[in-house]
């Protein structure tokens, strides 16, 4: 086994054995130091010793063992709340069970801030270090450590037992006694580190790929858990009909290529059309969820081999619908976009100028940019123009930035 495939196994199993740490012992910061103690062990193990018939079991053993030891060095009152933890554990005593979707609902506890959920779930179920994690949000490492520890403690001191969904009390695999709204931060928190790997918020590249890539993996992890889920198909379906087009999204300069003007042969295929297979299956529930509504928006533009070919009608059909069941701002603005498709630019721009009052989108850059195409289209240059170069000082991406100045330097007025 090569070191890449020795660390892809390490990744996969590492949230695996935390979960179960976790679920059978709590102490949360405990058990991930155990953990941690653990894979380095195997890093240096496994390649002479060659690998365990059971790695789960070993890494769940060893880890159990440095949680106990660690514990009964705490004196008197943990020495004797943990004495019945103390017994011996064997490989074949480890259940075959996969405890990452509960490491992921412990992670996104509701006494966490969006920004601390998104943290730990990226430190403790996708195995990035801090220092990863820092750079993918462009803060100091130290303000990364004290964030996740923080979350850590807020953990701790709010609790966090409960079952995993599907367990006793839930019926079909839908989440029970609150975990239906857990689940919910749990996907919304996936969706979250995809969007910033696909398109990073600050920086100097437009993607962040291991973060886009690890969004994907999780979101499968939770299908393979809870596989009638219309919502968390939804999600994987719309996460693998974006990421098809990752490689068409810049140039080899690495500058920002805009969805109509992409080369779609260079679409990966497999991705689509693993991804419009789950949309159809998602879309046969009974209930549309906002999800399920963006992958078919996702899987629309993937049916099209131009863009000229773009069903936009069917885009701005299912943006209503999406604006009615999930209003946002967002959705709007992509809805005027369909809509400037549909009817022209000047229906475009009516229903953007309805976002002009929502705080929300004050001076964000998508806003400034979509207008200003669109007075481009209308011919009107200077305007255009005047809210290219707003955009392009709004955005803290350095790919969108060089992108928004070229518009704005293609349609600057002469003088």
């Amino acid at each position: 086994m090569t070191a890449p495939d020795f660390e892809d196994l390490l990744r996969g199993l590492t949230p695996q054995v935390l979960g179960t740490l976790v679920r059978r012992y709590g102490h949360f910061e405990g058990c991930e130091d155990a953990v941690q103690e653990a894979v380095l062990a195997a890093a240096v193990q496994w390649p002479s010793e060659g690998v365990p018939a059971n790695p789960r079991g070993w890494l769940v053993t060893v880890a159990s063992r440095r949680l106990i030891d660690q514990l009964r060095g705490d004196r008197a009152r943990r020495e004797r709340e943990w004495a019945t933890a103390a017994a011996e554990v064997v490989p074949e005593d480890v259940p075959d069970t996969d405890d990452t979707l509960l490491l992921l609902f412990l992670c996104c506890h509701p006494a966490l801030t969006a920004a601390s959920q998104t943290a730990l779930t990226l430190r403790a179920v996708g195995g990035l270090t801090t220092a990863e994690i820092a750079r993918a949000f462009l803060v100091p490492e130290a303000t990364m450590a004290a964030r996740i520890s923080r979350a850590k403690q807020r953990i701790r001191a709010a609790g966090g037992s409960f079952e995993l969904p599907g367990a006793a009390g839930s019926e079909g695999g839908v989440p029970a006694d609150g975990h239906e709204e857990r689940l919910r931060v749990v996907l919304h928190v996936l969706y979250l580190i995809f969007n910033e790997g696909y398109t990073a918020s600050s920086g100097d590249e437009l993607h962040r790929l291991d973060l886009a890539r690890e969004a994907i993996r999780l979101t499968r992890t939770v299908r393979a858990r809870l596989p009638e889920d219309g919502e968390v198909a939804g999600l994987l379906a719309l996460m693998l009909l974006t990421h098809a087009r990752r490689a068409a999204r810049t140039t080899a300069s690495g500058d920002l290529v805009p969805l109509a003007e992409q080369d779609r042969t260079a679409w990966d295929r497999a991705l689509i059309e693993e991804g419009t297979d789950l949309v159809k299956a998602a879309l046969a529930g009974p209930e549309l969820g906002p999800y399920r509504l963006q992958a078919a928006i996702a899987a629309t533009h993937a049916d099209a081999l131009a863009a000229e070919d773009t069903d936009w009608r069917q885009v701005y059909a299912l943006y209503l619908i999406l604006e009615r069941i999930a209003p946002n701002p967002m959705v709007t603005l992509n809805r005027a976009i369909a809509l400037a498709e549909t009817e022209g630019p000047e229906a475009g721009l009516a229903l953007l100028a309805t976002l002009d009052t929502d705080a929300r989108m004050a001076g964000h850059h998508r806003l400034l940019s979509v207008r200003a195409h669109l007075l481009e289209r209308t011919g009107d240059r200077a305007g255009a123009y005047e809210q290219y170069r707003r955009a392009a000082r709004a955005t803290a991406s350095l790919a969108e930035r060089r992108y928004l100045e070229a518009r704005a330097g293609r349609v600057r007025p002469a003088r």
